[in-house]
């Protein structure tokens, strides 16, 4: 393989793993925090604050990934 394949390809898995695994986190935090308001409704403006912050994390790893797909 050229290095221009190379770069090609590991641009395209820092695209594929930055946007797959926050997206996967994302989904699993609304869950649990869907749940934890099922559970206690009586605490949904905190659940629904920490899930916020916790949701705002795991999107700040796929801008990471975003600008390691843009230096590669």
């Amino acid at each position: 393989m050229d290095p221009q394949t190379i770069k090609v390809l590991a641009t395209a898995g820092a695209i594929v793993g930055g946007t797959m695994v926050p997206a996967a986190a994302i989904a699993f935090i609304g869950a649990k925090a869907l749940e934890a308001i099922g559970r206690n409704p009586e605490a949904a403006a905190k659940v629904q604050t920490a899930m916020i912050l916790a949701i705002a994390f795991a999107e700040a790893i796929a801008i990471y990934a975003l600008v390691v797909a843009l230096i590669i």
